[in-house]
């Protein structure tokens, strides 16, 4: 872990990380997972928690931004993917929305 490292990271796991998947979590658990102290990032180094965001705004390392995007152009499409498929858990409308969702949270990380 490098302390003079001045940039704002992601989480490798940019999807899991945060509190909404934590709270998905303890919902189906009925625990809370704790959140960890270091993450590994999109760019393969390890900081400090506080040094990553969700926020696409203020994530610094371009690695990482170009990491996040990826993960979340592949939830788009693996999303829609699901909606199309006969008994799927979601509709194609649900499908749709989270797969826009998705799209535009890739572009802000694009931007």
């Amino acid at each position: 872990m490098s302390e003079t490292d001045p940039h704002i990271h992601v989480d490798r796991k940019v999807l899991e990380a945060g509190a909404d998947f934590r709270n998905v979590i303890a919902s189906t658990l009925g625990r809370a997972p704790d959140a960890p102290g270091v993450v590994t990032t999109g760019c393969g180094i390890q900081v400090s928690s506080a040094m990553t965001s969700l926020h696409p705004e203020s994530v610094t390392c371009l690695a990482c931004r170009e990491h996040a995007q990826q993960a979340y152009v592949r939830f788009a499409d693996l999303t829609e993917r699901l909606g199309g498929m006969p008994g799927s858990p979601i509709t194609g409308d649900q499908a749709t929305q989270a797969a826009r969702w998705a799209r535009d949270r890739a572009q802000r990380f694009a931007s």
